[in-house]
């Protein structure tokens, strides 16, 4: 296979550099492994590749290689597997721990980077009420308008060296982290008595050791001293972030274009947008894939890719109905299935393939280039499937809204867990994904796991592959119930020892899957013409034609037995599972 085939028709592994073992390289040694011969042509490696402080790699600090987890030593040894490289890059926001951002809290007004972030207040001036804590409430019609990741209005304040406390636009993650005081930290209030001090002393640190919100604790007689404690708290806190960009900055521009040029070094050739909707952001709109600037950001992106020989693959969820997939298709990009996993559950949780089948033909009939997967590192994807409200006309989604609210309970049921959506005052609205591992989902049923990567491997579109699904991992509940911020997404990240990986190759479930999955990366078959057979909906029947190269599928969808045909040097081969 040349590269550029490998890149429309190879398979892709998915892991973050320390998924397997400490260190990419250990990562590496099972690709170099006799069973995983073949199997991949590409690799997704998640940002914690890069230098990055929060949400697993996606608070960019910079995009430096993270020399604790991977070297240049491994990247010659990828390319000398013959493992391409699929890398991201976070569009919409930047570490606070940035050069970028420490430079604008180190100098303020006189920084260099004063327009690269967003600075709430003054992107809202004129259009709202300045609030009592010092951030200004847009109007009821803007605010309505806003699309929410989490609670509350998607700020972090931050607190610069001239005492002075500043509001940044934070659409995800953020962390403010308080150091505990000493009775000798308040010892200067005025009006404050030593017996006071000792008192409040012990709340606020108590209130720091607990996780609390300091600002919530009753001062009770000593509310007159309240705004002085707590700007004497705030001095010595310390803040993680996931900082907005402004994309209206030449600056921020030429940044990309460093990055770009960046990653390209390391041996990228699909580049991920992470975050790409939400970069345009415009008084009066939505701050989620607003038309047509987010059109004019992702086309000038393309063009530095092109500059690169990037493959460009934007990342966005959106319901069904909203046709955005199609949308984004039509533009002349590839698109992230995000779809196939839920249907993929449906089908096998209710012996229904028509669904699945209905969704692969709109694949075809429309030429979707995709990139799709069963497991990833978030969740499991539930609100894709939706219908949706459009200019007052419904369109259907994949599912009913019945069935996706069936395959949520399933997933729940079976030791899964929700991430939801927001309204700009902090109410849930909607669920947004489950996270679980796909085994897990499927009720830890081997057969059923080995089925669904054989649909997944038969369905148009490069494969992504996560390498616990590879192992039938299982909810790691452990890990979730360790806390800390995204701690649900833990259940799907278990690391793997080397010993496990060696354990897993044992097992008939992996074993399976590796033979699937070569026999996907290395056909010609699947380089040709799909055909998908009419059959019962308990039935799935999808053949690939290469000139005299096939690969067919036939599944029985009630005993998930199913059996794949194909040709390879002109001799006909049988698998039976």
């Amino acid at each position: 296979m040349s590269k550029d085939s490998n890149i429309n028709n190879g398979v892709m592994l998915n892991a973050y550099p320390d998924s397997i073992g400490n260190k990419l390289s250990d990562t590496i040694k099972m690709l170099e492994m006799p069973e995983f011969k073949n199997v991949f042509s590409l690799f997704y490696i998640l940002p914690t590749f890069f230098n990055s402080d929060l949400d697993r790699g996606f608070s960019i600090i910079n995009y430096n290689l993270n020399e604790d987890l991977v070297s240049t030593k491994d990247l010659k040894a990828l390319e000398k597997l013959n493992i391409q490289l699929k890398l991201d890059i976070v569009l919409n926001h930047l570490s606070v721990t940035s050069p970028q951002f420490k430079d604008l809290r180190n100098y303020g007004e006189k920084s260099k980077y004063k327009d690269f972030f967003i600075d709430w207040n003054n992107f809202w001036k004129g259009h709202g009420t300045m609030g009592d804590d010092g951030v200004l409430i847009p109007k009821e019609e803007f605010l309505k308008k806003l699309f929410m990741r989490k609670s509350g209005l998607p700020i972090l304040k931050v607190l610069f060296p001239d005492g002075s406390e500043k509001p940044y636009w934070n659409t995800f993650y953020q962390q403010i982290t308080y150091t505990k005081i000493s009775i000798d930290d308040l010892i200067k209030v005025n009006g404050l008595t030593s017996n006071q001090a000792k008192w409040i002393c012990n709340n606020i640190n108590s209130a720091i050791e607990e996780g609390k919100d300091i600002t919530t604790i009753d001062f009770e007689d000593c509310i007159h001293c309240k705004d002085e404690i707590l700007q004497r708290v705030s001095q010595n806190r310390s803040y993680l972030g996931q900082m907005d960009v402004n994309a209206k900055s030449q600056l921020v521009w030429n940044f990309y274009e460093e990055t770009l040029q960046q990653v390209r070094n390391f041996g990228c050739k699909i580049l991920r947008l992470d975050a790409f909707a939400y970069l345009h952001k415009e008084i009066g709109l939505s701050n989620f894939f607003n038309t047509p600037g987010t059109w004019k950001y992702l086309e000038r992106i393309k063009q530095i890719a092109d500059k690169n020989d990037l493959t460009i693959l934007p990342e966005i969820h959106a319901e069904y109905g909203s046709y955005l997939h199609k949308e984004v298709s039509e533009k002349g990009y590839q698109i992230y299935d995000f779809f196939l996993p839920g249907l993929t559950i449906h089908t096998l949780e209710n012996s229904s393939s028509k669904a699945l089948i209905t969704w692969a033909k709109e694949i075809i009939n429309n030429g979707y280039k995709t990139v799709n997967m069963l497991g990833c590192h978030d969740g499991i994807p539930i609100l894709d499937l939706k219908g949706k409200d459009v200019n007052g006309t419904y369109n259907k989604g994949l599912l009913e809204n019945q069935e996706i609210e069936a395959i949520m309970s399933t997933i729940m049921e079976r030791g899964g867990s929700i991430k939801n959506l927001y309204d700009p005052s902090g109410n849930k609205i909607s669920y947004y994904q489950v996270n679980a591992t796909f085994f897990s989902a499927l009720g830890e049923n081997e057969q059923k796991l080995v089925l669904a990567r054989a649909i997944q491997m038969f369905i148009p579109g490069v494969p992504q592959v996560w390498y616990l699904d590879i192992f039938a991992g299982k909810n790691d509940i452990e890990a979730v119930n360790k806390g800390g911020n995204a701690s649900h997404k833990e259940i799907n990240r278990t690391t793997l020892s080397m010993q496990a990986v060696e354990n897993g190759l044992q097992q008939d479930v992996v074993r399976k899957q590796l033979e699937i999955i070569r026999l996907r990366n290395t056909s010609k078959a699947f380089s040709g013409s799909i055909m998908i057979n009419d059959t019962s909906d308990e039935e799935i029947n999808i053949k690939w034609i290469n000139q005299d190269e096939i690969a067919h599928l036939t599944a029985n969808l009630k005993t998930y037995h199913f059996k794949i045909n194909y040709t390879k040097a002109g001799i006909r081969n049988q698998y039976f599972y």
